[in-house]
């Protein structure tokens, strides 16, 4: 090259690899046939290398007539050839296409690595390391440029090291492994690591180097975590769920067939969460639900273990325990620390329990396996406090056989009702209510009654709770209004009844909690040709203090459309007069158990007296049941009372029945209708 930087002589060699196989011509630069955007980067290079007497080096790419490309080095340095003679150029070029491809690929991968979110690292056979991509930096501390003294480095191999199979490393035949890895990295963060390790080894089985690549999985492991923890644990208390319980119930039963110690669970029902709920709200009563949590855990040992099932409903396994007396006091410490006034924001709430034991026997170990027999323990415990709850609630039972039997005859019985109504094996019954001053029949009252295929004539008392437990309660209530509906219809438009009369139904919590009860309700008394003044719903003191504000508004409903309200049973709950008052009612019927010694013992009387009193002064009419004799009907009458119902005035039967007995007692009075009153189809149980 002359002092220009342009070509003055070349080789062969050059021409073809440079020029394209052209002769050369004066006056060219070498890179003149360079791929056109780098050309003049070459000639400001030139000038620069020149102007510093520097020798000159570059590569550049020369594209073929084919689409190829051909990567050249070239290399000049400044020669003069005779003292004060002109400055000249001799220079090298070489084919390096194959270097700078193989450059570039390694680059790429590189670049590739380095945008990983997976730490990469590579150790030599003596395990320092030799290359580290930036996930491994940001993963593990590791620096990307390779050093001795790679402290970071080295603690992490350590850590693999330790942690992989050994035959892994001192082995011939295995040469890689995946598993998880603990590792505290440089920030003091202990992290999870996800890895794979290669183990690369030469022809004669000794290790060339190592390659690692480190997933952080840190997080996922946290979230798995979480979610595993969300499926057996409940979200608002924390404690165990049904799934998990159950479970740690048959590890539980599992041990005890070797241990020989006793397994016991307990099943508990908190009062007063829908109370609060409805009252205050589900925020306080979600509160309850944890201070209820909180109380069990405390009562109980360390190791047992306290589980919310849903709602109000709570399990408690206590394991090694396997006598009943100690079970039953457990029991009792679990309904105590629940009991009583709870603070829910500064708001005090009142709580009680019923707590349901079962103890795992021999047999059932024997007969079922341990997750089945930890799915019994429970049934046995929830049937227990069931029966708890209905001898009164606050109350710790033990479960025992007998109760197998009863729940397994409520279960056949609820069965058996779902198809008592298709099957047309449910009827009505009626039965006069008079009145002690004209001797008229003023009402008659729908009684239910169920002719089961097996055990007879059934009255309500024996299937009424199963019925309301199963929702039956609905359909069949629908039913019973409107046959009585029919029926009362039928009776007016004889003449048997006056158009003053009215028909007694009795509704149920479930019925009257029904957003839709009321409507279906005047809807039946229309299509009968009846109106709701001639409706009177009987529902008992329990209802009416239950504080369920869906009935409240039911009741209210009835009564601004004319239908009357009577209190059933009066006398056997808490007697609110408060109550009778915000539901309207215009009647309360005294129950069976005032009247029946009534006349023989005096201190039944005045309290008689005053009830008829205290009921008149709100304007509400007086019933009188289970009137069963003539002094008993004499002295109601001298206590005030307005109106009478029992077996002694007429025993419950059918229309035809009602009509004889409205036709005796025109003729002979309430003494002598008695005596025939429903002779025509045989009296009915009451």
């Amino acid at each position: 090259m002359d002092a220009d930087g342009r070509l003055t002589s070349a080789n062969d060699a050059f021409r073809a690899l440079a020029l394209g196989g052209a002769p050369l011509t004066h006056g060219v630069a070498p890179w003149s046939h360079a791929v056109p955007a780098i050309r003049a980067e070459m000639e400001a290079r030139w000038l620069a290398a020149r102007s510093q007497n520097a020798t000159f080096t570059a590569t550049f790419t020369v594209s073929s007539l084919d689409g190829s490309e051909t990567v050249i080095a070239l290399s000049v340095a400044p020669v003069r050839e005779t003292s004060g003679g002109a400055r000249r150029y001799v220079g090298t070029a070489q084919d390096i296409t194959t270097v700078a491809s193989q450059d570039r690929l390694n680059e790429q991968l590189v670049g590739a690595l380095d945008a990983a979110r997976d730490a990469i690292v590579v150790y030599d056979a003596s395990m320092r390391l030799v290359f580290a991509n930036r996930g491994a930096t940001e993963v593990l501390g590791i620096a990307d440029t390779p050093n001795h003294d790679n402290e970071a480095a080295t603690t992490f191999f350590d850590a693999v090291r330790n942690q992989v199979p050994r035959d892994l490393l001192t082995g011939t035949t295995h040469n890689s492994w995946t598993g998880e890895l603990g590792h505290r990295s440089p920030d003091g963060f202990m992290r999870t690591l996800l890895l794979t390790l290669h183990v690369v080894r030469g022809v004669d089985s000794t290790v060339d180097h190592y390659s690692v690549i480190a997933r952080d999985v840190t997080e996922h492991k946290q979230l798995q975590s979480e979610l595993q923890r969300q499926a057996t644990h409940d979200e608002l208390t924390g404690l165990p769920n049904r799934t998990l319980f159950l479970r740690r119930v048959a590890e539980a039963l599992d041990r005890s067939r070797t241990l020989r110690r006793g397994v016991t669970v307990m099943f508990l029902d908190f009062d007063g969460l829908k109370h609060v709920n409805d009252t205050i709200g589900h925020r306080f009563g979600d509160q309850l639900i944890v201070s209820v949590g909180k109380r069990l855990v405390n009562a109980t040992r360390p190791s047992d273990v306290v589980a919310r099932l849903s709602g109000d409903e709570f399990a408690v396994l206590a394991e090694g325990v396997g006598d009943e007396s100690l079970a039953l006091e457990i029991a009792e410490r679990l309904r105590a620390s629940v009991t009583g006034q709870h603070v829910i924001h500064g708001v005090e709430v009142t709580s009680g329990a019923s707590v349901g034991v079962a103890i795992a026997s021999a047999a059932l170990l024997d007969e079922q396996s341990p997750s089945d027999a930890a799915l019994t323990l429970l049934v046995n415990s929830d049937t227990a406090m069931y029966r708890a709850k209905q001898r009164g609630k606050g109350r710790c039972e033990i479960y025992s056989e007998a109760m197998r039997t009863e729940a397994r005859d409520r279960l056949a019985l609820a069965s058996q009702l779902e198809r008592a109504l298709a099957g047309n094996e449910l009827t009505v019954a009626y039965q006069p209510i008079v009145s002690l001053h004209t001797g008229r029949v003023v009402a008659i009252e729908a009684l239910l009654r169920w002719n089961h295929p097996q055990r007879g004539l059934l009255t309500p008392p024996e299937f009424l709770e199963v019925a309301e437990e199963t929702g039956a309660i609905g359909p069949i209530g629908d039913w019973v209004i409107a046959q009585s509906a029919e029926t009362f219809r039928d009776l007016l438009a004889d003449g048997t009844l006056e158009r003053t009369t009215t028909v007694h139904i009795n509704v149920s919590p479930r019925q009257l909690s029904d957003a839709g009860f009321v409507e279906r309700t005047t809807h039946t008394l229309d299509a009968a040709d009846l109106g709701l003044r001639h409706l009177v719903l009987e529902f008992t003191e329990s209802t009416a203090l239950a504080g369920n504000a869906a009935i409240t508004r039911s009741l209210n409903a009835l009564a601004r459309l004319d239908a009357r309200l009577s209190i059933d049973d009066f006398g056997t709950g808490y007697s609110s007069l408060a109550h009778l008052r915000d539901f309207r009612a215009a009647q309360l019927k005294l129950d069976g158990t005032f009247i029946r010694n009534i006349g023989r013992e005096s201190t039944d009387d005045p309290v008689v007296r005053s009830i008829v009193q205290l009921a008149h002064s709100l304007d509400m009419s007086v019933v009188a049941e289970w009137v069963q004799s003539a002094e008993q009907l004499q002295r109601l009458r001298l206590l005030g009372c307005d109106h009478a119902q029992g077996n002694y005035v007429c025993e419950p039967t059918t229309p035809a029945g009602i009509r004889e007995f409205v036709d005796a007692i025109a003729s002979d009075g309430i003494q002598r209708a008695r005596h025939s009153g429903g002779t025509g189809a045989g009296p009915l149980p009451e």
